[in-house]
């Protein structure tokens, strides 16, 4: 597993207190991290590092880890003594002048092309950024045989980098991990839903293909993953649950129901009843795509 810990813990802190709230932040955390309000800020937005981690173990035995990151920065800092604790190999990257890249993409992806040489074994990488400078990475370790698993921050992860990963997974939707009270520019938002729709279908008539919902976009995905389903079998036949959610993840690895506001699959499933049917008999759980 390879993080970009400045990337992740600064996507989250947008995600908690609005966008672009670290830039505007950054000076007051580099004077003084011990400012009550700063401190309390900085805590709001603590990764659960140990969720990632756990995340991580879930495909098989974690073989190495490494946090990449400036660790003498107070917002990082914090963090040392649990990534040590479950044995994180923490590499310093210092930043060349104040407040530039520290280079962590280069570094992190030279390290994880070597491992893949040196160690043959690998068989699956887990990248925690969301930065599209990763995409390479992932198209890399692909074509070595690889799995690749991405994690990122909702919201703040290119849409290319989840689409060129295997399996993508939003740090919000990892077990363990509270999603963050709605920032006021959200509050605002929904407070206001005729000015939103408005701007909405503006912008889609100003556009020759106007952009889907998440909604909208899971419920042509699934309508798709159905159809291929049936052309590989008898058009009337049964799919169980799993293998179409195994392919919708396929076709779109940002895919998770959890993010989409429902506990389960077959939930999600039987919010779309309109073109999936669904039958539980025990603990097997059926589905096909209903006839219009």
């Amino acid at each position: 597993m390879y993080l970009d810990f400045d990337n992740i813990v600064i996507s989250w802190y947008d995600r908690v207190h609005g966008r672009n709230a670290y830039g505007k932040d950054r000076q007051r955390i580099a004077d003084d991290p011990n400012d009550a309000e700063v401190a309390e800020r900085l805590s709001r937005a603590t990764i659960d590092v140990g969720a990632i981690i756990d995340y991580a173990s879930s495909f098989g035995t974690l073989v190495l880890t490494r946090a990449y990151a400036d660790w003498s920065s107070p917002v990082n800092a914090v963090y040392r003594s649990q990534l040590v604790a479950r044995a994180v190999d923490l590499v310093q990257l210092f930043p060349a002048a104040a407040y530039a890249k520290n280079g962590a993409d280069i570094r992190l992806a030279v390290d994880a092309v070597e491992d893949m040489f040196r160690l043959p074994d690998l068989t699956h990488v887990v990248i925690v950024a969301g930065d599209s400078d990763y995409v390479p990475l992932a198209q890399r370790c692909k074509r070595l045989g690889r799995y690749v698993i991405g994690v990122g921050v909702a919201g703040s992860t290119a849409k290319s980098l989840a689409a060129a990963c295997d399996e993508f997974e939003a740090y919000d939707s990892l077990p363990g991990v509270e999603r963050p009270e709605p920032t006021k520019a959200e509050k605002a938002a929904k407070a206001k839903p005729q000015l939103r729709a408005k701007t909405r279908a503006e912008k889609a008539a100003a556009s020759d293909a106007p952009a889907l919902t998440d909604q909208e976009q899971a419920t042509k995905t699934l309508e798709r993953a159905l159809r291929l389903g049936h052309d590989k079998s008898d058009a009337d036949e049964w799919l169980h649950s799993s293998a179409v959610k195994t392919q919708i993840r396929r076709m779109d690895p940002s895919f998770s129901e959890k993010a989409l506001g429902y506990r389960s699959f077959s939930d999600f499933l039987k919010s779309r009843d309109d073109i999936a049917e669904l039958e539980e008999t025990g603990h097997e759980r059926l589905v096909r795509l209903r006839e219009v």
